[in-house]
């Protein structure tokens, strides 16, 4: 007899919000879920509700699943709201599935963990990368020695936002918002999954990562990290390096470099491509397949297959947010460093000779000030 399909709820449908709607869409299509009410703030209405079905809503996630017996809620909503409404749904409960990053602070993420605990429902973290057979794919070269002995993990990400990613919402671009902390940085947010993406591909996901070495700095006018780099040694001494600017003059994919003796394995992990280079062969590429983190948390409530992301496997991801939550705050990038430009959808800032920093600092696991960045020198981004 075919079961019933899941209800499920998704809380913030303004935003990232309407991928996770298009998602449950699409296993709707199959028969496995169904779409059971939204929640947010803003409450939708006319043609958007419509395109729903005219669907239940309510601002009140807790008493949405309660009305609804849904099993399931999404949450995409913004960092600082992530815990209490996770709390509200797995009390009321559903099973979760929560948006990167998943809290803003350590001490929230051991709160979300204990909810998780006392609730017993599932809460699986939305870091689509690690829902591709790509990570262990490059593991699995690693183990096998395939370039010889890894010597270090880099990331190199250069993507382009212009000033209208920063004013999209009042959160966006802060560290703190009325009391609250956000951490919405460059390494935290938008690059969150090159970060947490490495720390697993480096057995470096679920152990708090000691001594997070830092550097921060901003171009435009906000609070937070729009060009950063990190550096942390994952248990077993590997270096790990992430090198990364959304002020580049254009965005590349960004990808994990594996270095080793032997060769080097480059994982682009927005594509789930895995290119594996050795010198005298030529290169190799296979591209991988990619589990869906919502099918994948259907198939845990359905029939206890294990989670791809549970909370624990982001333990050092969350190490890296609370170094970066407690770092001093960004320097600013000079002017004289920057080249400015208006686009359609607001000012592109360029940080001068920030794509070959990246690249540099990707290529030797080091830091920007490492690599010969002038304005990451710390009397010049004073200035």
């Amino acid at each position: 007899m075919r079961e019933e399909p899941l209800p499920v709820v998704v809380a913030g449908v303004h935003g990232f919000g309407r991928t996770h709607l298009a998602t449950v869409d699409r296993l709707a299509a199959g028969g496995a879920v169904r779409l059971a009410g939204v929640c947010d703030s803003t409450p939708l209405a006319g043609p958007d509700l419509a395109a729903l079905g005219g669907v239940d809503q309510d601002a009140d996630l807790g008493a949405l699943i309660r009305r609804t017996g849904a099993a399931v809620a999404v949450v995409a909503t913004p960092i600082h709201t992530h815990l209490p409404l996770a709390r509200a749904a797995l009390a009321a409960g559903a099973h979760v599935l929560l948006e990167k990053p998943p809290t803003a602070t350590m001490a929230e993420f051991a709160g979300l963990r204990a909810a998780v605990d006392a609730s017993g429902r599932a809460c699986q973290i939305g870091f689509q990368s690690l829902g591709s057979a790509a990570v262990d794919a490059v593991r699995a070269l690693m183990a096998d020695g395939a370039v010889g002995e890894v010597t270090g993990i880099g990331g190199a990400c250069t993507w382009v936002r212009t000033s209208a990613y920063y004013a999209r919402a009042d959160w966006a671009g802060r560290r703190r918002l009325a009391g609250r902390d956000v951490v919405d940085g460059a390494l935290t947010n938008p690059f969150a999954h090159a970060v947490a993406t490495a720390l697993a591909i480096a057995g470096a996901d679920r152990v708090p990562a000691p001594d997070v070495e830092l550097e921060l700095f901003r171009a435009h006018a906000i609070e937070s990290d729009d060009t950063s780099c990190l550096r942390l040694r994952a248990p077993d001494g590997t270096p790990v390096g992430i090198a990364a600017t959304l002020c580049a003059p254009e965005a590349r994919d960004p990808r994990l470099l594996v270095h080793g003796t032997r060769g080097r394995v480059t994982l682009y992990y927005t594509r789930d491509e895995v290119v594996l280079e050795r010198p005298g062969r030529p290169p190799e590429r296979r591209v991988h397949p990619r589990v869906n983190l919502l099918a994948d948390l259907v198939g845990h409530v359905r029939e206890g297959t294990p989670l791809r992301v549970p909370p624990e496997a982001v333990t050092g991801f969350m190490s890296v947010v609370e170094a970066v939550r407690r770092a001093p705050d960004p320097l600013p990038i000079p002017a004289a460093a920057q080249r400015v430009t208006t686009e359609d959808d607001g000012v592109h800032r360029v940080v001068d000779g920030v794509a070959e920093a990246v690249e540099r600092a990707a290529a030797e696991v080091a830091l920007f000030s490492e690599v010969g960045a002038v304005w990451a020198a710390p009397a010049e981004a004073a200035r």
